[in-house]
């Protein structure tokens, strides 16, 4: 899904939309901020219940994919550095905050204007934090969905 979210993102900023067609360029950075976030929720499904290909409950992967929530993600994200995850966790964590930021002010403020090369910066922004996500080892991922989808207790 989150490859089907970037190309979206790209197409609201194709030269074909007008430089002033504000509400385009807003869309693509909502888009952008949900293909992260769908790819986080895809990783932390596929690493605590299998990927495609393996043996797996497809209703848990779906319930763990689901299970991703965007306040409590963001609280994680912001623990990452802290906790001392390895810097492609930490960039991918750092501009989750970033983006759902953009997100919120694209989505929610009246106000908000964006030019289209800081929509395009925004989604490749988005593809980068994908690929540092995807590059982290197995054990940094699954730790990193454990902060993402589980409550901490003190």
């Amino acid at each position: 899904m989150s490859a089907d979210l970037l190309a979206v993102a790209r197409s609201l900023t194709a030269p074909s939309h007008p430089e002033t067609d504000q509400a385009a360029f807003a869309r693509a950075v909502s888009t952008a901020y949900y293909a992260l976030f769908h790819a986080l929720a895809r990783a932390a499904a596929d690493n605590l219940v299998g990927p495609a290909g393996t043996e797996r409950s497809s209703p848990a992967w779906r319930q763990t994919y689901r299970a991703l929530d965007h306040g409590a993600a963001k609280t994680a994200c912001i623990q990452a550095d802290k906790l001392g995850f390895p810097r492609e966790i930490v960039a991918c964590a750092d501009t989750f905050v970033l983006l759902q930021q953009r997100r919120h002010d694209a989505d929610y403020d009246p106000t908000f204007t964006t030019t289209r090369a800081d929509a395009i910066a925004i989604i490749a922004d988005a593809e980068t934090a994908i690929d540092k996500l995807t590059r982290a080892t197995q054990k940094d991922r699954t730790a990193f969905a454990i902060l993402l989808l589980l409550r901490r207790r003190s």
